[in-house]
Parts: C-alpha cells; structure tokens; sequence
C-alpha cells in the first residue's frame, strides 16, 4: 500500500484559485432546514425530570444538500440548487438564506407539505435534544419534476454533486436519467448508499465510514486498522458503486483517497467535541469540488477539503467555510514563509543597521540533530539567519518520488520555530542562484562534506561580494538513513 504524493503544497493559492476560476457546480439534493435554538437551563420541569429551558436566541441556517450549495457559493463557486421543499414557513426561510448567499434557487421546487427540518435545543453550548420533522413521501407527479429539473440542472455545469441523504433525490430511475445525458466534467456523489448512483459512473464518491461498510458489507474497524481497510475495500468500493475513486472519511482519524490501485492520501482532521458542530461533512465534499472543479489536483484538493471541514468544527452549529475562513486558517501555517520581494526589503534594512547577514539552504524534509546543530553554527557566523527552503517539487527533483515526508508549509514552520532562525523563503531551483543574487548575503553557509570550489552557488556569492563558509559536518544524521531507520523497524514490527 503506499501513499500517492501531493504534487503540490495547499496553501492561500489554492482557494484563492477557486475562487478566480468560479466554477459552475449544480447541487442535486435533499435540502432541508437547521434550526438552533440557544438557552439557559436550571431547573426541571415538574410534571417530568426533564430540564426546563429558557429560550433566548434562534438562528437557521440551509442544512444538507442547501448545506453543501452554501459552502460552494462561499468559496467562490456559482452555485445552482436543485431539489424539492415544502410550501410552508421553513421553506420560505430556506429559499431566501439561499437566495442571500448568491445560489440559483430557479430549480429548488415547491411541493405541498412541509420541509424537512432539523431543530436542536442548546443549553451551554451543549445539545440537549434535537427534533426532527420529516417531510411526507413524495407524490410522482413531485419526482418527475425533480428528475426534469435535475436534467436541466447539469446542461452547462462544470460539475455535479449528488447530496443524497435517503429522501427524494433518491428517485428511482433518476442516475439512469443523468448517465443518458452529457455529463459535467466531474461527477461527485455524497449519499447514504452511493451504489444507488452506480448508472452515473461518478468520478468520485465521499462515504463516511457507516455508508462505506453499508456498501462493503463489512466492518471497517477502529483507529488505524480502518484506514487500512478501507483502502482494502477501494477496488470493492469503486466497483459496486460505479466510481472511478473513493474518499471514505472518518470522522476524527482524517479521510483516506483510494481509487483501487493501492494509491492511498490520507489526512489528518483537527477534532472537536462533536457537540458542537454539524454539516462538517458538507463543508468537506463542498471543498472537494470546488478544487477539482477548479483543476486542483485530487491530493491538494483532498488536503484543502480536510482543512475547510477543520475550520467548521471549531464552531457552534450549522456554519460555512468561505475563502476568506481558508485563507485564514492556511496563513497561520503559510506565515512562517516570507516572500522573496518582502524578504529583499527586510534583508536591505538589516544591512542598513550594520547586521551581518547569513544565508543557508535545504530541503530540511525531518528536522534532526544534524540540522540543528549546524544552522545554530550558521547563525553565530553574522547577526541575522535566512534559511532558504527547497520547495516540494524540487526535494523530488533532488531525493526522489517519495519525498518530501513534510510539505514545504510544515518544513517551514518548524524551521521558524527555532530560535537560532530569523527568516525562512521558499526557492524552486535546484540551487539557490537567483535567490543569492536578490539578497546578497554576507556569509552563505554549507552544511555538508563540501569544498566552497565544489558549489554551484560560491560564484554568485563572491560576485555579491560575500563569502562561502563550509560547516563541520555532523556525522552519523541524515534525513535518508532516519527514514531507512523507520521503514525497516516498521517492516521489523509487521514480521
């Protein structure tokens, strides 16, 4: 089993990407409505021992399919929605926070009766029940003009997705219907059965894990041993339920992108107390195609994906994760980076003051002793240490397929969180030539068993006016032995 590379790190470029592109995406689905309602309790009732509760705020928000349109159109897709809701107030409510946020409601239909609705009761932040009220079975005159309206839906939709949570969306005969026409580009279904949807050969589908072993007919187990089996039962997967790939997700253990062949990416998730939070699972498929949508590549876009789902679970109720919410989350990681033209400034600044500038480099994939201990030697050769970073394409061009183990914003963050470090940028060459030229440092340092007439970059530096100085080499610390160390004590523990 290995783990297919990302090919490039997630950072603000990427939703900053989608959000340019505004890739039209068609939500197919059960909409329905959340209801909130916040409070205080000290009491119990006395006709029961049931807490008494003292209502003081009600907030609604679009839940399920409307869920998933609301996080699309919030990260910059155009957004159209179809589905069918009932004619009364939820309805009403439902249809005008979709209008607000910029989706086409022209195909969310109005059928007689009532909405389905989702109504929990919060006390401290705290969920104490939650009420339920379903819509009644829909007649067949109200189907086929939902298996019209999605028809019409797709015609010019760089993207589908299929929000089926076992109401009417799930009409038989419908994925027959929409395998006949033109497909979008990506077809991406999220349902509690997706081998319902098997007629439409979707690109991809998102079971969590209950849905994935409904489908399996097996148990995924617990911890790491259900990654493993999910990435087992992917050839299974993808072929009862007519897709070329899968992403199983697993609530607090991440989600795993498997398409049969044994290619595996896995993320981690950032949990929180499930009382807090729902519709995570929208926000995570609305992330999904929106990047793919967008010619994001599946590993980035799986990572972009994971991170929109961890914004939303840090929050209370049913709330969205826009461009701005990414852009947010990603620079905390991202800000350990300094541009190069920023960077330029900042190192002309210490030249002004007197500061003895240093520059050194690498990939810097697993931070060892051997790191360490020469950049802290680094930084006693002038005032100020930049530390220029090979970016994730170069660390393959330089050690191959399979490296970077870290991408370039967690290699960077480590790197700036030692205090021997003053800057960190990002080069793409092989050797940082351009990058010495743009800074002109004092002292470029070399860690290695290097001689400076060896090096590529001791013209560019001399010819800057400043010097190359080797460092002792750290014997007995290298990246590659450590990960020869961990791939054969790994292989060791699964004899």
């Amino acid at each position: 089993m290995r783990e297919a590379r990302t090919q490039e790190g997630i950072g603000p470029e990427i939703p900053r990407r989608i959000a340019r592109r505004a890739p039209r995406i068609t939500v197919c689905g059960d909409a329905l409505l959340d209801v909130w309602i916040h409070g205080t309790s000290g009491r119990l009732a006395r006709e029961a021992p049931a807490p008494v509760v003292d209502a003081h705020r009600t907030e609604r928000a679009p839940g399920g399919a409307a869920n998933t349109a609301m996080n699309l159109a919030a990260l910059g897709a155009r957004v159209r929605m179809v589905g069918l809701v009932g004619d009364d107030a939820a309805a009403a409510h439902l249809r005008r926070l979709l209008d607000e946020a910029g989706v086409d409601t022209s195909l969310l239909l109005r059928r007689a009766g009532a909405t389905t609705a989702k109504t929990r009761i919060v006390v401290e932040d705290q969920v104490m029940v939650r009420l339920d009220r379903t819509g009644e079975a829909e007649p067949a005159e109200a189907l086929a003009r939902l298996t019209d309206a999605a028809t019409a839906g797709i015609a010019d939709a760089d993207a589908l997705v299929v929000c089926d949570y076992g109401g009417a969306v799930r009409t038989a005969g419908l994925p027959e219907r929409l395998a006949g026409l033109a497909r979008p580009p990506l077809v991406v279904v999220d349902a509690h059965r997706p081998d319902h949807w098997a007629p439409l050969r979707p690109d991809l589908v998102t079971p969590n894990a209950a849905e994935a072993e409904a489908v399996l007919g097996s148990p995924l187990g617990h911890g790491r041993g259900r990654v493993e089996a999910a990435v087992r039962g992917s050839a299974r997967l993808c072929a009862r339920t007519g897709a070329a790939a899968a992403v199983v997700t697993l609530d607090r253990d991440g989600a795993v992108l498997a398409d049969g062949s044994g290619a595996l990416h896995r993320t981690r998730a950032n949990p929180a107390a499930e009382k807090q939070a729902s519709g995570a699972g929208d926000t995570f498929v609305a992330a999904l195609t929106a990047a793919l949508a967008s010619g994001v590549p599946r590993t980035v876009a799986l990572d972009l994906a994971q991170a929109a789902a961890d914004v939303v679970v840090q929050r209370l109720g049913t709330s969205l994760c826009s461009t701005e919410d990414l852009l947010s989350h990603l620079g905390l990681v991202r800000d350990a980076l300094t541009p190069v033209d920023a960077l330029v400034r900042i190192v002309d600044e210490h030249r002004a003051a007197g500061r003895r500038i240093v520059l050194t480099n690498g990939c810097f994939d697993v931070l060892h002793r051997g790191h360490t201990a020469s950049l802290s030697r680094a930084r006693r050769l002038g005032d100020v240490l930049v530390v220029a970073l090979n970016d994730d394409a170069s660390v393959r061009r330089l050690k191959g397929p399979d490296r970077p183990l870290n991408p370039l914003p967690d290699r960077a963050g480590v790197l700036a969180a030692l205090s021997c470090v003053d800057h960190v940028v990002a080069f793409s060459e092989d050797a940082p030539l351009p990058l010495i030229s743009a800074l002109r440092p004092d002292v470029y340092a070399k860690g290695g068993d290097y001689a400076p007439e060896m090096l590529a970059e001791t013209a560019a530096v001399e010819a800057c006016g400043g010097e190359v100085r080797i460092l002792d080499y750290v014997s007995d610390y290298s990246t590659s032995s450590l990960v020869e160390r961990m791939r054969t004590g790994a292989a060791h523990a699964g004899a």
